[in-house]
Parts: structure tokens; C-alpha cells; sequence
């Protein structure tokens, strides 16, 4: 796994363990990608909503069309709107509760609904933000790497026995 530096031929009950907080640190620093998108996307809303005129390229597309439409519907449409957006922020949110757990579901959902977001973007030519979606995936994915690592070792501690202690 070059890309993201995990070697998991390593046979020194050392090197395993070694291998193995790598591993978990590669799988929960991308699974951060989940929250980090949320959160910012909330961020935008807020600014949105309260009548900034910017907004930051790490959210949600579909969170900034729900953002439009919600200004263009007044007072009641912004408020269903931040609400809705919570909720879809809270479900990248559980994305990366999951992906921090190790569940590999958790990864491929939120990668394949993150980078259909990302096709929202294209038709509105944001291009930064269609970039930077690529580049959160990217990272996503180094975390399913780390998840095939962490197997590997897994599976070799069991295949490897212990060394026994002299008494």
C-alpha cells in the first residue's frame, strides 16, 4: 500500500502492531473527511443564510441549492432549510462515526453519495469545488486502504503463532 504507507508483510509481532496503529491512524484520519464536510457545510448554510456572499469549496453542493431555495422561499424556507441541511450534515456525521469504527459500508456509501454531490457542482462550473470533492475522495479511499491493511494484519496474527516466553 504505498499510497498510503502500509506494509503489512512486516513478521515481528513489533512490526505488526506498528503496522496496526498505522493502519488505524490512516482509517480514522480519513474517516475525519466525513466530518470535516458536515460541519463545514453547516458553516456554509449559516453564512448563506444570515446574507454572506461566500462560502467555502469543502461543503455539500446539495446543501447550497437547498441553501438557494430556501432564501428564495423567505423566512420559513430558510429556517426548513438549515433544518434539512442538519440533516443531511448529520448523516455524513454517522458516515464518519461508522468509518471511524472500521465499517467498511460506512467508507462506500459516503464516498458514492459524496462524489454524486460532487456531479451536482459540475453544471454550476465550480470547478474548486469539484476539485476539492476529488481530493476528499481521494482521501476517503486512502481509508478503505487502511481498512484491506488492517485485514491483512488481522489475518495474519492468526495464521502467525505467538512466540512463546521461556518460563
Amino acid at each position: 500500500m504505498a499510497a498510503t504507507g502500509l506494509n503489512t508483510t512486516t513478521t515481528s509481532s513489533d512490526g505488526r502492531i506498528e503496522a496496526k496503529l498505522r493502519a488505524e491512524q490512516v482509517v480514522k484520519g480519513a474517516a475525519s473527511w466525513f466530518l470535516v464536510v458536515a460541519g463545514l457545510s453547516i458553516v456554509n448554510s449559516v453564512v448563506t443564510l444570515s446574507g454572506g456572499n461566500f462560502h467555502f469549496i469543502f461543503g455539500l453542493g446539495i446543501t447550497q441549492i437547498v441553501d438557494a431555495m430556501g432564501k428564495l422561499s423567505g423566512s420559513v424556507g430558510s429556517a426548513l432549510s438549515l433544518v434539512v441541511n442538519l440533516f443531511v450534515a448529520g448523516v455524513f456525521a454517522l458516515f464518519w462515526h461508522f468509518a471511524r469504527q472500521g465499517k467498511k459500508w460506512a467508507f462506500l456509501t459516503g464516498m458514492v453519495l459524496y462524489a454524486l454531490d460532487g456531479l451536482i457542482l459540475l453544471p454550476f462550473s465550480d470547478w474548486f469545488g469539484a476539485a476539492f470533492h476529488a481530493y476528499a475522495l481521494f482521501r476517503m479511499y486512502q481509508g478503505l486502504q487502511g481498512l484491506s491493511a488492517l485485514q491483512g494484519i488481522h489475518a495474519s496474527s492468526l495464521s502467525t503463532p505467538a512466540p512463546i516466553e521461556p518460563a
